[in-house]
C-alpha cells in the first residue's frame, strides 16, 4: 500500500444526494426523463459573465461536492503536493520563448521567475535571418509590451488571450478572458509608453486583425449566447456603437473566425462547421471595402486559402481543400481576378493516405505538414521550379508542428519536434541550404534522461478488420510483470489527433511505473479524414469499440494488469470515456473525466446552448431526424447509466465553461451516484472560478492535474 495515504472507505463519507425533479417530455414517440434537469441555471449566460449570479441551490450541491471530494481524496493530499512539486521542478521557471522577427523587431514572451502568467515582449532585431553562429536567443535590449503577472493581479480568473501587434509596431492590440467563459476584452495599448487606449472592445472570440495603417481592426462579436454575431470594425477612438459589422453569418450552425494572411495583403474570413467552409476577404490596404467572395460553400466541401502577389506572375490565392473527392486533401491555386472553384488547378494533387494537414506559403516557397501511415512529415516546395523535398524523423512515434512566423518574404522554416521521450525541441530550417539550427530545447531541471525512456507505436485488432494505433509511454526498467496500471487517454472527435508529444507531467505516473498510452481512436483524423468519418454520426460507436479493443489488447498482450487501467478524456473525450464506463466497466479500474460531455442528447436538443448548431453535423440533429435520436439516445453517456457496478471515478468541470456546461457532469455525477450498485469513489470537482482548460495560471493548474494523478495512483495502488 502507498507511502502517501491510508485506505479511506468513500462509502462512510456522507455522499451528496442531488434532490430529483423529474422533467418529462415525448420525443420520437420515447417518453425521456430527466430528473437533474433543475441543475442547469436558467440564467447560464449571466452565470458565465458573473459566477455569482449562480442559483443559491445549485450553487450548495456544487460545493457539497466540491467538499466531498476533497474529503475523500483527503488522504491523497501529501502525494498532491508530492506530484505537484515534481511537475513544477520540470518546468524552467524563467523560460521564454524563441525569438519571432518581424521587421525592425524580435518578439517573444517569457515567464518571470515563479511567475504564474507570461511577458510579452520584444527587443530591436540585430541579428541575421539564419545565424548559425547565433548562441541560443540572448534578450539584450528588453522591452515589456505587458505584464501578465501585473494585469492578473487581484483577479479570481484571469487569461492573457491572443496579442497582435500592429503593421507599424506602435500599439499593441491584447486581448483576456476574466471569468473563464472565454468572452474576451480587447484593449490597445501604445508601446512606447505602456498607456492603453479609451479603447475598449468586450465579447471577442478571440483573433484581432489590424487594418494595414493600424487605425482600425477587425473582431468577431459573440452574442449573448457566445455564438458569432458577425465581424466587425473598430476604428480606433470611435465608440463601440460606432462600429461597422462588415460580415454576417446568417446560419447559427456556422462558426466564424478571422485571421490573417502571412503576405499582410488580406484579413480572411472564415464560416465554417466541421464538414463545410466558406471564406471572405478583406483587403487590409481598403478596409472600407466590402469582402470578396473566394468560392461559394458547398455542404462537404472544406478550404482554407493565402494570398501570394506573384505567383507564377501575378496576383493568386493557393488553397487547401477537400473538393473534387480528395478526401485528405489537395493543395490548388487560383488567380485571385477569379478566384472561384471553376478556376481552381491542382498545385499538389491529391494523394489517397496521405492527409495534407497544413501549409505555409513564403514569397519564395510552400511548405506542407502532411501524415502517412500515422507518422507526419514535412515537405518544401521551391514554387519557381516545383522541386520538392521531404524531411521526417526516425521514432516510432513523434508529433511535429510547423510555426508560420510573421514574415511572408523569409527563407527560413520555424519547425517544432517532440516525442514522448523527447522534450519539445524548436529548430529553424534553411529552406535553400537545407541547414538546420537547434534554437531552443525545452529544459527539465530537475533532470531527464531520455534514454531512462521508450516510446512505441503499437496497433490493437479492432473487431470490424480495422487496427488502432497506440502510442505508448514506459520506463526502460519497468518489467512488465503482469502487475503494470496503465493511464489510457483518448478523444475520437472534431478530426482532432493527439499527438505523441512529449509532457513532462506524464513522467510522474510512468516514474512509479505506469504505462502511459494514448488511443488514436476513430474520430480523430490519424490515419487519415476517413479515420474522422468512421468515428462520427451513425458511426460514433466506432469511437468506444475502438478503446475498448485498445484496452483489450494491452491487457491480452501484457502491457498492463487487468483491472489496473485508468482510463481519460476530456471534454467530447468525456463522451468516450462516460460511453466505455456503461458499455465495459468491468475492463477499468477508474475514469478520469475533464469538463466531459456526456450529456450528449440533452445538449443536442437545446438550440440555446453556445455549441449546440454548429456541432450537428459531427453528432446529429436529433430533434428533426428521428435516426439521429435513436443514435444518440444508444450511447449518450448520462441516458445509459444503469444499475451496475461503476469503476471509481473523477469528473472535472468549470463553472464559466462554454463549451461543456457544467451541468452536463454535474447531472452524470447525481445519477451515477443513485443507480451504482457498488461503494467505489465517486468524486466530482467544478472550479468554481474557472472555465474549460480549468486553472490558468501555469502553476495553478498543475494542482489540478496533480489531483487527477494521485486519484489515479490511489485506485491504481502503484507507487
Amino acid at each position: 500500500m502507498s507511502q502517501y495515504f491510508s485506505p479511506v472507505n468513500a462509502a462512510s463519507l456522507v455522499e451528496p444526494q442531488a434532490e430529483q425533479r423529474p422533467v418529462e417530455r415525448m420525443l420520437h414517440d420515447v417518453h425521456l426523463i430527466d430528473e437533474y434537469a433543475w441543475l442547469k441555471a436558467e440564467n447560464w449566460q449571466e452565470v458565465m459573465r458573473d459566477p455569482s449570479r449562480l442559483d443559491p441551490a445549485i450553487r450548495a450541491y456544487l460545493v457539497a461536492e466540491n467538499d466531498y471530494c476533497g474529503s475523500a481524496l483527503a488522504d491523497t493530499r501529501s502525494l498532491q503536493e508530492k506530484l505537484f512539486a515534481e511537475m513544477k521542478g520540470r518546468i524552467k521557471t524563467d523560460d521564454s520563448s524563441v525569438l519571432a522577427p518581424d521587421g525592425p523587431y524580435a518578439y517573444y514572451v517569457r515567464y518571470r521567475e515563479q511567475g504564474q502568467h507570461p511577458l510579452v515582449c520584444r527587443e530591436p532585431r540585430n541579428f541575421p535571418d539564419f545565424d548559425s553562429t547565433r548562441a541560443g536567443d540572448v534578450k539584450r535590449e528588453e522591452q515589456v509590451l505587458l505584464d501578465g503577472d501585473e494585469l492578473a493581479r487581484g483577479k479570481a480568473f484571469f487569461q492573457l488571450g491572443a496579442t497582435r501587434h500592429s503593421p507599424d509596431h506602435r500599439l499593441l492590440a491584447w486581448l483576456a478572458d476574466e471569468a473563464g467563459s472565454e468572452f474576451y476584452i480587447a484593449r490597445v495599448r501604445v508601446i512606447d509608453t505602456g498607456i492603453d487606449l479609451a479603447d475598449v472592445v468586450p465579447d471577442v472570440s478571440g483573433a484581432i486583425v489590424w487594418t494595414q495603417d493600424a487605425s482600425a481592426f477587425f473582431y468577431v462579436r459573440l452574442d449573448k449566447n457566445h455564438r458569432p454575431a458577425g465581424v466587425f470594425r473598430h476604428t480606433l477612438g470611435t465608440p463601440l456603437v460606432a462600429d461597422v459589422r462588415v460580415f454576417t453569418e446568417a446560419d447559427p450552425g456556422f462558426f466564424i473566425s478571422i485571421s490573417r494572411h502571412l503576405s499582410g495583403r488580406f484579413c480572411d474570413i472564415s464560416a465554417h462547421d466541421h464538414e463545410t467552409s466558406e471564406e471572405w476577404c478583406i483587403d487590409l490596404f481598403a478596409p472600407n471595402r466590402e469582402p470578396t467572395l473566394i468560392a461559394a460553400r458547398q455542404s462537404g466541401v472544406q478550404y482554407d486559402a493565402e494570398y501570394h502577389p506573384a505567383f507564377k506572375g501575378s496576383p493568386a490565392l493557393i488553397i487547401r481543400t477537400n473538393a473534387d473527392g480528395a478526401e485528405d486533401f489537395k493543395i490548388v491555386w487560383a488567380p485571385l481576378a477569379t478566384p472561384g472553384r471553376a478556376y481552381w488547378r491542382d498545385l499538389v494533387p491529391y494523394r489517397p493516405g496521405v492527409y495534407l494537414l497544413s501549409f505555409i506559403v513564403l514569397e519564395d516557397w510552400l511548405i506542407r505538414l502532411e501524415r502517412e501511415d500515422g507518422l507526419p512529415r514535412i515537405v518544401v516546395q521551391y514554387l519557381a521550379s516545383g522541386e520538392e523535398h521531404v524531411f521526417a524523423f526516425a521514432e516510432e512515434a513523434y508529433s511535429l508542428g510547423i510555426n508560420r512566423g510573421y514574415e511572408f518574404a523569409s527563407k527560413v522554416l520555424r519547425f517544432t519536434y517532440s516525442s514522448m521521450t523527447t522534450p519539445e525541441e524548436v529548430w529553424d530550417y534553411g529552406l535553400a541550404s537545407r541547414e538546420r539550427i537547434q534554437r531552443k530545447r525545452q529544459e527539465i531541471p530537475s533532470g531527464h534522461n531520455r534514454a531512462d525512456y521508450v516510446t512505441r507505436r503499437l496497433f490493437a485488432p479492432a473487431a470490424d478488420g480495422e487496427t488502432i494505433p497506440i502510442s505508448v509511454l514506459y520506463r526502460k526498467d519497468i518489467g512488465f510483470d503482469g502487475k503494470t496500471p496503465c493511464l489510457l487517454y483518448g478523444y475520437g472527435a472534431y478530426g482532432i489527433s493527439i499527438p505523441a508529444a512529449f509532457s513532462s507531467n506524464r513522467l510522474s505516473l510512468v516514474d512509479r511505473g505506469f504505462l502511459y498510452a494514448i488511443a488514436h481512436v476513430r474520430g480523430g483524423s490519424e490515419k487519415g479524414w476517413r479515420w474522422y468519418r468512421e468515428g462520427k454520426l451513425a458511426k460514433k460507436t466506432n469511437t468506444f469499440a475502438d478503446f475498448i479493443a485498445a484496452s483489450e489488447y494491452l491487457i491480452k498482450d501484457g502491457w498492463c494488469a487487468p483491472g489496473k487501467i485508468v482510463a481519460e478524456g476530456r471534454s467530447a473525450g468525456g463522451t468516450l470515456i462516460g460511453a466505455v464506463g456503461n458499455m465495459r466497466p468491468d475492463l477499468y479500474a477508474a475514469l478520469i473525466a475533464g469538463m466531459p460531455f456526456v450529456d450528449v442528447l440533452n445538449t443536442m436538443l437545446d438550440e440555446t446552448l453556445p455549441l449546440t448548431p454548429p456541432e450537428w453535423p459531427e453528432w446529429g440533429d436529433p430533434k428533426r431526424d428521428a435516426a439521429a435520436f435513436r443514435t444518440i439516445l444508444a450511447y449518450s453517456p448520462y441516458e445509459n447509466l444503469c444499475p451496475q457496478s461503476y469503476p471509481a471515478i473523477l469528473a472535472l468541470a468549470g463553472l464559466t465553461d462554454p463549451r461543456v456546461l457544467y451541468w452536463e457532469p454535474a447531472k452524470w455525477i447525481a445519477r451515477l451516484r443513485r443507480l451504482r450498485t457498488n461503494d467505489n469513489l465517486i468524486a466530482f470537482r467544478t472550479n468554481m472560478d474557472a472555465g474549460h482548460a480549468g486553472a490558468a495560471g501555469r502553476f495553478d493548474y498543475l494542482r489540478e492535474v496533480a489531483l487527477g494523478y494521485a486519484f489515479a495512483i490511489k485506485v491504481a495502488a502503484a507507487i
